[in-house]
């Protein structure tokens, strides 16, 4: 099987990380890919060494544009893949058709004219399926296929990445740790959480994420007295380490697709907490692998962090269903399978599984 795989984004948001997992999960599974993104140093060097990938850097946009078109409409003549899968709005719009195969990958509810000329859209929750359905795609060439959670690495045991965080940041002893993770940005209602945190007793929270409200948080954090209590980490590559030091998740989004932070969250065996966005209220059973409260309502929030710091049992039953359920659905051998599955079917002709083309409501 000869893959292409076109991202031409160099950002560090949901789409962009899922895109690296997944080429490296079907490379580790053997499908040979050529890869094909924007120049980005740390990208190129992820991608670099591994056996079954070629990579390739092209530029578009401006004077580089006719340029980048050309250079790819070559590449494929001379690499001839059985399918090309275009991530995201830009990809899709620069994706040559007539060469093989296109399949696009969505994560959202986008605009779909440049979407039309694949021959299988993937939404990764049954919500974007539907959209993708009632915005006139025929089901057949519509499938959902979740994101993996991975199992981030830390060579570190739980008890001492908790010890070393808390040396780091000054953390008192007696203190929960909550650990968020996202984009400072509105739909990821970080201020509901750190206001929720003010109505919370011995509690520390890591925000890991950047972004345009960073300065507007830090007032927020400023106003409520929770200077110390709250960090702003930045953007953060040592997931496992901070899911390992801290003693829940919480995921606040008022707008959200999929989750990727619920999957990773369960991956790690913590605890969350998360808002009842459409993708995380599609994903979890509340009360038996994660705890759901309403969209932006700070005092259910709050009540919600008290209860899971105080109820150990609690949360370690929940920590261990989320686990249960991350490796039978949300694992990355389990959603490589669907992913390699779907390939042969596009490379064939087939139209997508009735099971898998038909919409299926949230939980």
């Amino acid at each position: 099987m000869r893959i292409m795989q076109l991202m031409l984004s160099s950002q560090n948001g949901g789409a962009e990380t899922f895109f690296e997992k997944l080429v490296l999960a079907l490379a580790d599974a053997g499908v040979r890919q050529c890869v094909v993104i924007e120049p980005d140093a740390r990208r190129e060097a992820l991608f670099a060494d591994h056996p079954n990938l070629e990579l390739h850097t092209l530029r578009f946009r401006g004077i580089h544009e006719p340029f980048g078109r050309l250079r790819l409409q070559l590449l494929i003549r001379r690499w001839r893949p059985e399918l090309l899968m275009a991530w995201m709005s830009r990809a899709i719009k620069r994706a040559p058709t007539g060469h093989c195969p296109i399949v696009a990958r969505l994560g959202g509810y986008y605009r779909l004219d440049r979407f039309r000329k694949a021959d299988r859209l993937i939404g990764n929750t049954p919500d974007i399926v539907r959209y993708l359905q009632q915005e006139g795609i025929p089901p057949q060439n519509t499938q959902c296929i979740a994101n993996f959670g991975e199992i981030a690495q830390c060579e570190l045991s739980r008890e001492q990445a908790r010890a070393q965080l808390r040396r780091e940041l000054n953390i008192p002893p007696q203190h929960k740790v909550l650990l968020a993770l996202g984009r400072l940005h509105k739909a990821k209602a970080h201020d509901t959480l750190i206001e929720a945190l003010a109505g919370t007793a011995n509690t520390t929270l890591l925000i890991a994420g950047d972004g345009d409200l960073r300065t507007a948080l830090e007032q927020q954090i400023e106003r409520l007295q929770l200077t110390g209590r709250v960090h702003l980490l930045g953007w953060r590559r040592d997931t496992g380490y901070l899911f390992r030091a801290a003693d829940l998740c919480v995921f606040p989004s008022r707008f959200e697709p999929f989750g990727n932070v619920v999957v990773e969250a369960w991956a790690q065996r913590i605890p969350l907490i998360a808002a009842a966005s459409a993708g995380p209220a599609w994903l979890i059973d509340t009360e038996q692998d994660a705890l759901l409260v309403p969209v932006d309502d700070s005092a259910a929030l709050a009540a919600a962090i008290t209860r899971l710091c105080g109820d150990p049992a609690l949360a370690e039953r929940l920590a261990a269903s989320g686990y249960e359920k991350f490796s039978q659905h949300y694992s990355r051998e389990a959603i490589t399978a669907q992913y390699l599955q779907m390939f042969e079917e596009v490379i064939a002709g087939q139209p997508a599984d009735s099971a898998d083309a038909s919409v299926v409501e949230p939980r």
